[in-house]
């Protein structure tokens, strides 16, 4: 099994359910508050150790929060030795409302703009030819970009979700081994909004004339659709009953790179991550909502694939 390296963001999530999202100026009574560590970074790192992998989280974290993020997230098999924890300012803060199973999100960066060059060398001084870089984009960008050229100098293979969506800097898609959008991430960065095999190949195909290899695209209730090097496959959306899709992006990618860090094809892989995340949507929460191996292999057999 080869390692796999998450540099992004830790956030503390503040949730709360509403029965609908309140206008200008309006105040509406929610239910269920409840505090969750998560961040995509983090909450990719979880998943990646609850579904088995060999992971290593890259970050930062402030005082509030900070030792709470760090404790949880190596509760969950994560090595934490290269999460700083920095003084004089915050742990990221994710606002949450969930409406109807969806989410809307509110983000306060803190201590995720400080992840420095420097660290990301020093977490990437171990790393391996074969090893895995997961990447996001809640941490600044010319960071992401430092990480995916150290990986590309020492053999690594480099996932990127690009999420949130936003205008990439020089440097980044070209270094990218796997781009991981979803449907409106990827319409973001093409104009093309995917929804079947041949609105998803156009996709990539937009892509690749960026520089991008290969494409995931994770498409909801359509399942998700590879385009790339190994030419066109799918995976099917797992049936589910939705009660908070907070985490399954996240699932989706932690699972991916697990599955390729442990030899699976790219259609194991994506077959893979669609068990978990469907298990992660009828849950609450962030990292909480994850499924480990064990219940993965319980409801779709040893590799996620269905019984």
């Amino acid at each position: 099994m080869k390692k796999i390296y998450v540099v992004g963001s830790l956030n503390m999530d503040l949730v709360v359910r509403a029965p609908f999202m309140p206008e200008n100026g309006m105040t509406i009574s929610g239910e269920g508050f409840m505090t969750n560590p998560g961040g995509k970074g983090a909450n990719q790192a979880a998943a990646i150790g609850k579904l088995g992998g060999d992971v290593r989280m890259v970050g930062c974290v402030g005082e509030a929060f900070g030792e709470e993020l760090k404790r949880t997230l190596e509760g969950y098999g994560a090595d934490v030795r290269f999460v700083e924890k920095l003084s004089g300012i915050s742990s990221g803060i994710a606002v949450i409302v969930v409406v109807d199973g969806d989410n809307r999100i509110i983000l306060d960066a803190g201590a995720n703009g400080k992840v420095s060059e420097g660290l990301v060398d020093r977490a990437l001084e171990g790393a391996e030819e074969g090893d895995f870089l997961v990447c996001q984009l809640e941490i600044p960008q010319e960071i992401v970009r430092h990480a995916l050229q150290r990986a590309k100098e020492k053999g690594m293979v480099a996932l990127l979700n690009p999420a949130p969506a936003a205008k990439l800097l020089p440097g980044i898609l070209e270094n990218c081994d796997y781009f991981m959008p979803n449907q409106s991430e990827a319409e973001f960065y093409t104009g093309i909004f995917p929804k079947d095999e041949e609105s998803a190949k156009k996709c990539a195909a937009a892509l690749a004339g960026k520089g991008v290899k290969n494409v995931v695209i994770t498409m909801g209730a359509e399942g998700s659709a590879y385009v790339g090097e190994s030419g066109y496959c799918r995976a099917e959306c797992r049936k589910a009953a939705a009660v908070d899709t907070t985490a399954a992006g996240d699932t989706y990618v932690g699972g991916f790179a697990v599955g390729l860090s442990e030899g699976m094809s790219v259609q194991e892989a994506m077959d893979f991550a669609s068990c978990a995340s469907a298990i992660t949507v009828t849950r609450r929460g962030a990292q909480q909502s994850i499924p480990t191996r064990a219940e993965v292999a319980e409801k779709y057999g040893p590799t996620g694939r269905t019984k």
